[in-house]
């Protein structure tokens, strides 16, 4: 089930109401989450249930014999290893299967082998990466002592599939999520609306200028071949603001949407756009991933606290895993070696990408401005090559960017561009708060009529532009 569908908005106040006044036990209450999470995941396909049925099966079960064996470490450490290779290989199966099978026959092929292998002709179940991850966090912190595995199913159950981060996060841990589904909780007007804005500016974001972005980006990038330098520039910008407003989008309403029952999930975004190093940016963008690959992967290996040498090891291990989490495309794994090579210049220089906190600055300083337009020129280079369907395409592409100097016109798209104005602008002066729409009593927004204004504004601009005009796109991160 989409967020921007019409079924998601008879879904959402049906679940609602009977949560706060039906199911009023918390026990009642995780049921009913849990039958509304597998029909919102299953109305793809019922069949995808078994997998996150196996997935939170295996995680459980391997949580409990992990505390059954407190004392011998032998047995927790086979247990948890079992876990977590059976969990990848079911991610492994339907995400990576042909990708293996594929470079494989490629490779014996160019040595005049001809292999006769086999392919797996499935369809790849929507979220499966995010909910593996989250499974497997909950068997390596209770490995780690960090979390009491839960005795109650439901509970746990819920916990992976919870229905407003399933399908593309945040990727919660179950440190700070599983607790909240154990305690009992009351109804809170003042974070329902707060979430409700924050819904709205998602909405607003996703419906209107990601998908616009997104109708341009897809009716020029086939012709890329033809286009001039400041057209392939304009296109890629226009899918870097499409990639950010898509995701970020549907994490605010993912977000917002948790906190009308009660529930408080992982920030995801952090306005990355206004970095002013690429190690920023990655601070700053999906966050709930790059924590997970922090905890689990980076650290693990010696994280910083190590020679240089092994630190730019890690960080090209960590963005390598995190390219190909991204699908099973080369453009994947070289986008994230290039932003991996990026932050090992900032290792061997020993820079840090930190920068002192402007938030009181009603506009940047020049070099700041300029820092960010560097960083945000680099994350389109990036963009680009995860955007292309193969590396000769990112070659062509960006090979076409520095030497096709002409000028035959503008590409439609700059309605796209002309949309992520309002939305820089009001991220820009929000930028200390949680998401832009959380207005303080200070300035035009402490009036009623102001903040109103504001809402009409954006609910007319989602039904004139993506209800009316029909520009709606599936979410871009669905895919992973």
């Amino acid at each position: 089930m989409l967020f921007n569908s019409v079924e998601f908005l008879i879904f959402l106040p049906v679940v609602f109401l009977l949560y706060w006044f039906v199911f009023k036990p918390r026990k009642s209450q995780n049921l009913l989450l849990l039958a509304a999470s597998y029909v919102f995941y299953g109305w793809w396909d019922w069949r995808f249930l078994l997998l996150i049925v196996a997935t939170s099966a295996s995680s459980y079960v391997s949580g409990l014999l992990i505390a059954h064996f407190e004392g011998n470490r032998t047995s927790r450490r086979l247990v948890s290893t079992v876990n977590i290779v059976f969990n990848l290989l079911i991610l492994a199966t339907f995400k990576y299967f042909n990708f293996f099978v594929d470079n494989l026959d490629a490779l014996f092929s160019a040595m005049g082998y001809k292999l006769d292998w086999v392919t797996l002709d499935v369809v790849l179940p929507v979220g499966i990466s995010f909910y593996t991850f989250q499974a497997l966090s909950y068997s390596i912190d209770v490995y780690r002592h960090n979390i009491k595995p839960t005795r109650s199913m439901v509970d746990f159950f819920a916990y992976i599939s919870f229905f407003p981060q399933l399908v593309a996060g945040p990727i919660e841990r179950a440190t700070k999520l599983l607790p909240q589904f154990q305690r009992n909780r009351s109804f809170d007007q003042s974070a329902a609306i707060d979430g409700s804005r924050q819904m709205l500016w998602g909405f607003f974001k996703k419906m209107v200028v990601a998908d616009t972005c997104a109708y341009f980006v897809n009716m020029s990038w086939d012709n890329y071949a033809s286009l001039s330098s400041i057209n392939l520039l304009m296109l890629g910008v226009l899918f870097t603001f499409q990639i950010y407003c898509d995701f970020s989008g549907y994490s605010d309403i993912a977000i917002g949407c948790a906190r009308l029952f009660g529930f408080n999930l992982t920030r995801n975004f952090n306005y990355p756009y206004f970095s002013r190093s690429i190690p920023e940016f990655w601070r700053r963008w999906h966050i709930s991933l790059m924590t997970w690959f922090r905890d689990y992967v980076y650290i693990p290996l010696g994280g910083s606290r190590c020679s240089k040498v092994k630190v730019v090891r890690n960080t090209l291990i960590v963005f390598f895993v995190s390219g190909l989490w991204h699908g099973a495309n080369w453009t994947f794994v070289v986008w994230g070696l290039f932003h991996a090579l990026i932050i090992s210049i900032y290792v061997v220089l020993g820079l840090k990408g930190k920068y002192p906190d402007d938030s009181n600055r009603w506009l940047p300083s020049f070099k700041a401005l300029m820092q960010m337009l560097i960083t945000f020129l680099l994350a389109v280079v990036g963009w680009i090559i995860f955007r292309a369907t193969s590396i000769s395409e990112a070659w062509q592409f960006l090979n076409g960017l520095a030497t096709h100097w002409w000028f035959d016109g503008l590409i439609q798209g700059t309605k796209g561009i002309a949309l992520m104005a309002p939305v820089f602008l009001l991220e820009w002066v929000q930028r200390h708060k949680q998401h832009a729409l959380q207005f303080s009593g200070h300035g035009l927004c402490r009036y009623r009529p102001v903040r109103w204004a504001i809402y009409y504004l954006l609910i007319f601009a989602i039904y004139k532009l993506a209800l009316v005009q029909n520009v709606s796109q599936t979410f871009i991160y669905f895919q992973f």
